[in-house]
This record gives structure tokens, C-alpha cells and sequence, in this order.
């Protein structure tokens, strides 16, 4: 099991129309295949100033690395990604 994890801060404000449409567009990322317990977070803690979580688990590599290449992710990336976060960092994490 993969869990891919990632936090960031966009460049819209809090309670934006901008922010409301990115995250939309961002949990739709749940409908590609292979994609389980995928979640958006709004951080809490005052120790990180990125302001959103989001996680999600593949059973297998193969699995991962088929949702890294799809095309849905890709145009996610390209089209809201890239232009609207300000800050991020990604982790992934394999059971011992």
C-alpha cells in the first residue's frame, strides 16, 4: 500500500470563489481509477503555513504510477497546479 500525500497553499484567498473551484476540481482527482480514501483536509495547526491536505492510497506501485500518468492528473497539474499553488510538499509512504 502507497499513501501519497501532499499539503500546499494556494495563491487565492480564503473563502474565494478561485479556491472553491480548485478544490472542486481537485476532488474529482478521486474518480481516477485505482484511487482509494482520498481526502482534502483543511490544515489546522498553527507549525505549517501551507493551509490544505490532500491524501490518497494505492494498493500497488503499479497502481501509482498509473494514476501519475493518466491523463486527468496531468491536465490537473497543467491547468490548475502549476498556475494557482504557491507552496507544496509531497510525501509517499510505503508500510513497513
Amino acid at each position: 500500500m502507497i499513501e501519497h500525500t501532499v499539503t500546499f497553499r494556494l495563491k487565492h484567498g480564503s473563502g474565494s470563489p478561485e479556491e472553491s473551484a480548485f478544490l472542486t476540481e481537485a476532488a474529482a482527482l478521486a474518480a481516477i481509477p485505482k484511487v482509494v480514501d482520498f481526502t482534502i483536509r483543511r490544515q489546522t495547526s498553527p507549525k505549517l503555513d501551507h493551509t490544505f491536505g490532500i491524501s490518497m492510497r494505492f494498493a500497488t506501485r503499479a497502481d501509482y504510477d498509473a494514476y501519475n500518468t493518466h491523463p486527468d492528473h496531468l491536465a490537473f497539474l497543467e491547468k490548475r497546479w502549476f498556475p494557482e499553488v504557491e507552496a507544496f510538499q509531497e510525501a509517499d509512504f510505503e508500510s513497513l
